[in-house]
Order: C-alpha cells, then sequence, then structure tokens
C-alpha cells in the first residue's frame, strides 16, 4: 500500500496578509504552505520523506501529479520494456526525488536515501490513484485552513486537470 502525506512547518507559517482568493501560481506553488512531505510504503514500513520543513506541500502535490502523467507518455503504458525517467526537484537544495517506470511499475528514491537501500516501488496505476487523491485532500484541508482559497481559480483549474481517479 502508498501512503503519501504531509505537515505544515510552524517556522514557516504563511504571510498573514495572503489573499488566497487571488494568489497567483507562484504563491501557491513556492511561496506558501511550506512543510514536510512523505511517500511510504505502509507494507514494508519504508518511506521517502523530507524533514527540512520548507517543502511547498502543495507545489509537490502538484509535481507529483505531473511526474506521474511524464512516465506514461510512452504509448505502450504498462507494457513497454523501455525505462521511463522523471525527477522532481527542490528549489531550495540540489536534493532531487527520482522517478523510473519500468511496464507497470515506479521506482521511487531520493538523492538523500542511503547507497544500499532499495527504491520504494509502486504500481503506476496505484501512485496516480494516490497522487490525485493526496492532491484534492491537501487542496481541501488547505482551503479549510485559509479562507478564500477555494475559491481562487488555479485551484479549480488544479482540480479539474488532475480529477480523481
Amino acid at each position: 500500500m502508498l501512503d503519501i502525506g504531509y505537515s505544515l512547518s510552524r517556522r514557516f507559517p504563511d504571510p498573514p496578509q495572503t489573499d488566497y482568493r487571488l494568489a497567483d501560481v507562484r504563491a501557491l506553488r513556492h511561496d506558501l504552505f511550506c512543510g514536510d512531505v512523505y511517500l511510504a510504503d505502509t507494507v514494508k514500513d519504508r518511506e521517502v520523506s523530507t524533514a527540512w520543513g520548507w517543502v511547498p506541500v502543495l507545489d509537490f502535490a502538484w509535481a507529483l501529479c505531473d511526474i506521474v502523467e511524464q512516465l506514461d507518455r510512452d504509448p505502450r503504458g504498462s507494457r513497454a520494456a523501455k525505462p521511463q525517467f522523471a525527477e522532481l526537484d527542490f528549489t531550495e537544495s540540489a536534493d532531487r526525488m527520482l522517478f523510473q517506470r519500468r511496464f507497470g511499475w515506479v521506482d521511487v528514491e531520493a538523492d538523500w536515501m542511503p547507497g544500499d537501500e532499495p527504491p520504494l516501488t509502486f504500481g503506476h496505476r496505484l501512485l496516480r490513484r494516490e497522487a490525485r487523491d493526496f492532491l484534492h485532500d491537501l487542496i481541501a484541508d488547505l482551503a479549510d485552513m485559509h479562507e478564500g482559497l477555494a475559491d481562487n481559480p488555479i485551484i479549480w483549474d488544479l482540480q479539474s486537470r488532475f480529477p480523481r481517479s
């Protein structure tokens, strides 16, 4: 099983004067909602997680959904033997989360993982479903905490671009 989660940082709060209805893409993706994120294999009790406190969690969810789609560009889909690669880079550091799909499986690893630790492996279909669910659940949580966020047209577009599976 795959679990994707987050925690918001108390060290990097959003500016109190923010009008979430009018926040632009840059603010939503890079300046607001900082914290930490993780992808966990609950069966094997392993995870890839950040512990920096400054990761923009909405950007992570957005980028993860984009990456899952990038990994599905081969018209042969789960029958494709040629590996497909994608990476998620963290803008405030040189660290990256790396994704490799071969057939219907996606390996997930990170630059900060020990070299002898194997990647986490998930089915592509499961990763797509969980990434989209995570995005929608995160938006719902953030909208509950921040008045006006649910009325932002960028959020509407994001939710329609990556509907729940």
